[in-house]
């Protein structure tokens, strides 16, 4: 989870002699490699779209001209001027433009210029980031609980089963008519949260808000779209597939006597770096709450909808999410404002908890995307009734403490369907199109050429899903408009994403000539493997460096970035940041299948 403690760095030094040197050589590889590129070229270094925008950002102002070349032949198939200089708002370093958008032939190229090395090798070719997209998806089974991973689906990431959570204890915060301190419940399934193996409810409703609405948004789309998992060619889209795992999962955390839910499933303290069939630690769900609650609400009311589509592969199953929906939505109306602060409920109970606490004052937000959900799901229009839908200020972008945006896609995507009120309508479309406008601002001015990073607060923890969700408002924006300005600027971002950046990292594990090899995530620590588990998106730079970790090289805000397990504030996992990098880089997928 990415509110970590600090951890200890000598766990690394009990990593035993023969993963040290695997690392150690993978590290030394890595070097190797990255000098035949130069670092000062940052490039999208997975490829572009025959038909789509290519920039590069070349660092310096004393270079004009550019060239790019094939790959294999050496033989130049563009030359081109670089733009005027640039100045980068956070470091003051200086930095030119480079467009090659009219090379649309196929093939693998490099970018040339004059004292300088040469880029990263790259590609132009039609689905250029499917294989991204897929990797991102695949990137939950990975963080499965509750079974092994067979070599035929994980490959060398192959490991046994991890956390089997059908002994889970009721924490003395959590107890009620039924369920006593220490009563045992089965609460297996779902995702491992981030590097750690956790599970949160509100940080899966978020993961599973965004993953669901992109299916709703691009169902054709997903019909061909195979991750090589257990369910692959089951009949049901691999997507839906893996988010019915963590489904089935939240559907235990609702307390049956009362329709409350949990917030947590978690051990008292967080694992040391060790494998999850290696952790053997007592597990409990703790204190129901409100926000939990209504996440918890939002994803099944959502769920059952979807899954209505398709009652012969899952009998019973949407109508169990509907009926837990309702009974959520019940007790979160009997109980509005019960809140975790885990600070407070230490002061309580035993035993402490202090792993990820996800703690959150305010429930407005929730109460918007539950509703929403709950309207659409049911087309009874009451579920808005008292909801505040603060329309005259752009659109929150969304966080796992602000989900009202993914209310607002929700009524949005249903609102002919819906027959909403019209003035309601216009509102929360307009929210949309103010906030990616606002975006669109002196793009033409920023060093990178990205709406990323315009004001040091993009650069968050796990700012990498900023750069994502700015992505997936930018692409309602299209929807509602069909002004491809926007889409050109949601491409950015995942360019973005994928190297044209200020730490000249591929920012998604498994891709790029300069890729991220040591996240914090635990299963990549201690496997064994050189290669961190692939699809999963680093947190990405993060100037707060709460891990005090001592590898750092800048503090500017866009280059506060470290490729080194120890830091957690930069460089950790987690599912709501892999859930809108699945979304921008699949959707981009689908939108240029049609052009």
């Amino acid at each position: 989870m990415q509110h970590h403690q600090l951890i200890n760095r000598r766990y690394c030094l009990r990593l035993n002699f023969l993963l040290t040197n695997i690392l150690f050589l993978a590290i030394l590889a890595t070097k190797s490699l990255a000098q035949h590129f130069s670092p000062d070229i940052f490039l999208n270094q997975v490829g572009f779209y025959p038909a789509g925008q290519k920039i590069a950002v070349v660092a310096g102002e004393k270079q004009s001209a550019f060239l790019v070349k094939d790959a294999a032949s050496g033989k130049t198939v563009f030359n081109g001027k670089l733009s005027e200089p640039r100045t980068n708002q956070h470091s003051g370093k200086i930095s030119r433009i480079a467009d090659f958008s009219t090379v649309q032939k196929s093939g693998k190229y490099v970018l040339e210029v004059t004292g300088l090395a040469k880029s990263a090798p790259f590609e132009i070719k039609a689905k250029v980031h499917r294989e991204v997209a897929e990797a991102a998806l695949k990137g939950f089974y990975y963080q499965r609980v509750s079974l092994p991973l067979p070599d035929k689906f994980a490959g060398k990431w192959a490991r046994a089963e991890g956390h089997q959570d059908n002994k889970i204890l009721v924490h003395a915060s959590a107890v009620s008519e039924g369920r006593p301190e220490n009563a045992v419940i089965s609460s297996s399934k779902g995702w491992y949260d981030a590097g750690d193996y956790n599970k949160y409810i509100v940080n899966s409703g978020i993961t599973m808000g965004t993953l669901l609405s992109l299916y709703e948004d691009y169902p054709s789309f997903f019909e061909d779209f195979n991750t090589n998992i257990p369910e692959s060619n089951n009949g049901v889209p691999d997507l839906l597939d893996e988010a019915i795992w963590n489904l089935r999962w939240m559907l235990t955390m609702l307390d049956p006597g009362d329709g409350g839910v949990y917030h947590k499933l978690t051990n008292p303290r967080f694992d040391g770096m060790i494998m999850p069939d290696a952790a053997k630690n007592p597990r409990y769900v703790v204190q129901k709450n409100t926000p939990a609650t209504l996440d918890f609400v939002a994803v099944t009311a959502q769920a059952g909808r979807i899954l209505k589509g398709f009652e012969n592969k899952f009998p019973g199953l949407s109508d169990s999410c509907i009926t837990a929906a309702v009974k959520g939505w019940e007790w979160a109306k009997k109980n509005p404002d019960i809140y975790y602060n885990q600070d407070e409920l230490n002061k309580k109970f035993d035993p402490d908890i202090v792993t990820g606490a996800y703690g959150d004052r305010n429930a407005k937000d929730e109460w918007v995307w539950a509703a929403a959900e709950m309207y659409a799901s049911t087309k009874k229009a009451d579920y808005l009734n008292g909801i505040s839908f603060v329309t005259e200020k752009p659109l929150p972008l969304p966080t796992w403490s602000d989900v009202q945006a993914l209310g607002y896609y929700t009524l949005i995507r249903f609102s002919d369907e819906l027959k909403m009120d019209s003035k309601l309508s216009g509102q929360l479309k307009e929210s949309v199109i103010k906030f990616s406008d606002q975006l669109l601002v002196d793009l033409e001015k920023q060093p990178y050429h990205t709406v990323m990073g315009k004001t040091a607060r993009d650069y968050s923890w796990g700012s990498s899903s900023v750069a994502a969700n700015q992505g997936i408002a930018l692409l309602y924006a299209f929807k509602l408009t069909k002004n491809p300005k926007y889409t050109k600027a949601a491409l950015g971002n995942l360019d973005y994403l994928l190297g044209r950046n200020a730490t000249g990292y591929c920012l998604l594990t498994g891709f790029g000539s300069k890729r991220v090899m040591h996240p914090h995530h635990r299963p990549s620590i201690a496997d064994g493997i050189a290669d961190p588990v692939p699809g999963l998106l680093s947190g990405g730079p993060n100037p707060g460096q709460q891990d005090k970790c001592t590898t750092y090289t800048s503090k500017f805000a866009d280059e506060s970035f470290t490729d080194d397990d120890c830091s957690y504030a930069s460089n950790e996992i987690a599912i709501n940041w892999n859930a809108p990098m699945v979304y921008l880089a699949a959707a981009i997928e689908a939108l240029m299948a049609t052009k």
